[in-house]
């Protein structure tokens, strides 16, 4: 999965302004021979207001998936930060891990920025994809 660097731009500036929660949303784009390219960050409010999980309210969810049908987009990767660790699942991610057709990603603030992807089935990771 590629992410353009406006879009990661993006979202660092979302993770540090809700630091020390953990911000969320959906990287949406489009699918092609040659790979999926993220073209928008749809920012939706951690619900639970935690700096330890998140939470999507689930209007937010219907809501971007009718923006991204609407936009001829795929819901390509759910995304959400770590404030305080390293950018890599916790248990709690993993298990929450529903959908094999999407990637993972998660933004650290934790020792400088990191931002890895994930492809996740059955609560175990199968794939990694570092982007920053």
């Amino acid at each position: 999965m590629k992410i353009e660097k406006k879009i990661v731009d993006d979202l660092i500036t979302q993770a540090q302004q809700d630091a020390p929660n953990e911000t969320c949303g959906y990287l949406l784009g489009i699918s092609s021979e040659d790979g999926d390219v993220v073209t928008e960050n749809y920012w939706m409010e951690n619900i639970d207001h935690s700096p330890e999980h998140f939470a999507f309210a689930p209007k937010d969810q219907f809501a971007a998936l009718k923006y991204a049908r609407g936009k001829g987009l795929k819901i390509l990767a759910n995304w959400h930060s770590h404030p305080a660790s390293p950018s890599r699942p916790s248990q709690e991610d993993l298990r929450l891990a529903n959908d094999p057709t999407i990637r993972y990603a998660i933004l650290s603030l934790h020792e400088g920025i990191h931002l890895n992807s994930f492809k996740i089935l059955n609560g175990e990771v199968v794939d990694k994809e570092v982007h920053l």
